[in-house]
């Protein structure tokens, strides 16, 4: 499949964990550069384990899988960590480095592709700012709220302006002003040309912003048209 028209290409694609049952079976995507999707369905469905193959934590138990136009069943260890700096992660734990600070923590992917630190200083201020946290910058994770550190895992996902960028919860632990301003960002580096799947149990940020779901039910997933969702979640009791 022709990089410059899916990032993600599944075929068939099950997942299982040791010898357990499938968690997901038979799943079919193209996902296409630029696109924006929201990843709905009931805790347990499959969302987690999704994600983990969407950033090449986990491969597929059988079926094929590509990202960015790389057969991922066989590609090494190598070219695999070099396919994840082009994409962002927001993990439900944050998974933020407690020893540096929250600006060491946003620059951090910066740092790792060689930038220039003025330009790094400037990047990571301006984004810090805009996620209302410059009066924060030096302090490190252990000080700062659930959401701050939301934030904080947010701008370090999205600095270095990613070709995918996959959030798993991103506005479950801030406010609704600030989950309007967070997914307002996703949306800018969207129109930049980002893909962006945003894993959410929220119906008002579906509603809210009109994209279409990729909804996980019964181990299958389901492609949602905008604004469908509630109509689903009153047939289904999503």
């Amino acid at each position: 499949m022709a990089e410059n028209n899916n990032i993600i290409e599944m075929q068939n694609v099950g997942i299982r964990y040791d010898q357990g049952p499938e968690v997901l079976s038979d799943i079919k995507l193209s996902l296409k550069k630029g696109s924006f999707h929201f990843l709905t369905g009931k805790s347990g469905a499959g969302k987690t384990s999704l994600l983990s193959m969407m950033y090449l934590a986990q491969k597929p138990s059988r079926g094929s899988m590509s990202v960015f136009g790389k057969n991922i069943n066989f590609t090494n260890r190598d070219n695999l960590a070099s396919l994840r700096r082009r994409i962002g992660v927001v993990f439900q734990d944050f998974r933020l480095l407690d020893h540096l600070s929250a600006f060491d923590n946003v620059a951090l992917p910066l740092r790792v592709c060689g930038m220039d630190e003025r330009e790094i200083r400037k990047r990571v201020t301006e984004l810090l700012n805009w996620v209302e946290l410059d009066a924060h910058m030096q302090d490190t994770p252990d000080t700062l709220s659930g959401g701050e550190k939301q934030r904080i895992a947010i701008a370090r996902a999205v600095i270095n302006r990613p070709e995918l960028l996959l959030a798993d919860e991103p506005t479950g632990n801030v406010d609704n002003f600030i989950a309007t301003k967070l997914m307002k960002l996703f949306v800018e580096l969207n129109k930049l040309g980002t893909t962006v799947v945003i894993a959410t149990h929220s119906e008002k940020l579906i509603n809210d912003f009109s994209y279409p779901c990729l909804h996980l039910q019964n181990r299958s997933l389901h492609i949602i048209r905008p604004n469908g969702y509630s109509m689903l979640r009153e047939q289904n009791n999503v």
